[in-house]
């Protein structure tokens, strides 16, 4: 990477604090037109962005882009915008008895923090980096982008836009490759959000600790989807084929792995295969089928499927029209179950992020929670089932970034529910008050009487009785 982008960057984040610093204090209706316009950017370039989404996946379905990546993101924006008066609102606090009744105040202002950088993944490319851009500038920030290079079109296309709707100063976008992405998470921003693997985001949390810059990591792992004795087999099975064939099981929220009782094993493995028959008669050929992004993320999926079987797996294919994936140079993969697995395969101890699905099998639900607790706490965890009991004993004994519960995924795309992950899979959220407030500092404002309080309680020197008694009274 040029020495001079590294520059650029670092004199855009000095552009964009000095504008910050000097508009302060903004109204919030300045606010409101910011995510108006990034509203605006999603609606009057929908079947553009679409269509690059398309290009760069090799095959993305553009109906499924407008749902995911320009509606669900314009659907957020709006929520921001009518949320935005009761969030900013001063929170009032108490004070500590009696300072109440001699006049003293203290309160709560959620106040913006200045620059804050995003990451975003090209998974959903659209949605990941104007998603968390509306809250950012709901709490009164300036923002700085850098998107995948996986998504280059989409990327590329991005900032064109950004620079039509918004001023460098309060929005910019920075393309590249990855030595850039490095670059960008070590600058010192007032807050970074970060979306993507595990293993990326810990060298990402590194270089942002050398500035002792406040992270958000939006991270993934491994979600199980648990099935219940008195799951709707059927059901489920379509939920689950449909959560892992989306965007071909690249989503951090893709239930990862299914577990089901040891005698329905056949049964939840076939209404998973009948799902797949019934959204997805044909794959090669089907434009609703996504494509595996690059080369690259192709060949390690493979690999993964081949080290589970050379491991003892049972690799089944869920190929509808019998097609011949092996002459067609289109990235796309059938669903692959995979049966008999064990905790050496790759398979069960990456994220797969891909249409493959291993199964493990239970005697009792004691035995799948204790699976999940012993690896590492998971992004989402799914729950299929109709006994209410042992419900709450999947909730009450697994800990989860978040759950949905007879379905996948679905708890992400509610905008009052904050989303995020909980040690490897992630920390901090967005969506929800919550999100306004992690890119807000919550500043405390504490009001004095005008009584000296200090000396009326024996807080100033010289100390004696008076000090003795406040010290009692609140112990």
């Amino acid at each position: 990477m040029a020495d001079d982008q590294k520059q650029a960057m670092t004199a855009m984040l000095e552009r964009q604090r000095t504008a910050f610093t000097v508009a302060r204090p903004e109204a919030l209706e300045v606010r409101r037109d910011r995510i108006k316009r990034a509203m605006k950017l999603l609606t009057e370039n929908d079947e553009a962005l679409c269509a690059a989404m398309n290009e760069d996946f090799g095959n993305r379905s553009p109906l499924q882009s407008m749902l995911t990546d320009i509606a669900g993101t314009v659907g957020f924006g709006k929520y921001c915008l009518k949320n935005l008066d009761a969030w900013a609102k001063p929170d009032k606090r108490k004070v500590q008895f009696p300072l109440g009744l001699l006049g003293a105040k203290a309160e709560i202002r959620y106040e913006p923090k200045g620059v804050v950088g995003i990451l975003s993944p090209w998974n959903f490319p659209v949605n990941l980096s104007f998603g968390p851009l509306m809250q950012v500038l709901a709490a009164g920030n300036r923002a700085m982008l850098k998107p995948s290079e996986f998504t280059e079109k989409t990327s590329e296309l991005m900032k064109e836009l950004v620079e039509k709707y918004f001023a460098p100063e309060e929005v910019a976008v920075f393309t590249g490759s990855p030595e850039v992405a490095q670059a960008f998470s070590s600058l010192p921003f007032d807050h970074l959000l970060f979306t993507g693997s595990t293993e990326t985001g810990r060298k990402v949390m590194e270089a942002a600790a050398k500035n002792l810059v406040p992270v958000t990591l939006e991270l993934g792992g491994k979600s199980p989807a648990i099935l219940g004795r008195g799951a709707d087999l059927e059901r489920a099975g379509e939920r689950i084929a449909a959560g892992k064939m989306m965007n071909a099981g690249q989503i951090c929220l893709a239930p990862d792995y299914m577990m089901v009782h040891e005698e329905q094993e056949d049964a939840a493995i076939a209404a998973v295969e009948l799902g797949v028959h019934n959204m997805y008669p044909t794959l090669l050929a089907n434009d609703d089928y996504a494509s595996v992004v690059t080369d690259q993320h192709f060949e390690r999926l493979q690999d993964l499927v081949e080290d589970a079987r050379g491991k003892g797996a049972e690799v089944v294919e869920v190929n509808p029209a019998e097609e011949d994936f092996s002459g067609s140079n289109a990235r796309k993969m059938p669903l692959t179950i995979l049966r008999n697995v064990t905790k050496d395969m790759k398979a069960m101890r990456e994220e797969i992020f891909g249409p493959v699905l291993p199964v493990k099998t239970y005697k009792d639900i004691s035995e799948a929670i204790d699976y999940i607790n012993a690896n590492d706490r998971p992004l989402g965890l799914y729950y299929f089932g109709s006994e209410t009991k042992e419900e709450e004993q999947v909730l009450s004994r697994t800990i989860s970034g978040g759950v949905t519960l007879n379905d996948v995924v679905f708890h992400v795309s509610m905008h009052d529910l904050p989303f995020g992950g909980v040690g490897p899979s992630g920390m901090g959220s967005y969506h929800g008050v919550e999100g306004f407030r992690e890119f807000s500092h919550a500043r405390s404002i504490y009001t004095q009487p005008k009584i000296d309080v200090a000396r009326l309680g024996g807080f100033k020197p010289p100390y004696g009785e008076k000090t003795r008694k406040a010290a009692k009274s609140q112990m």
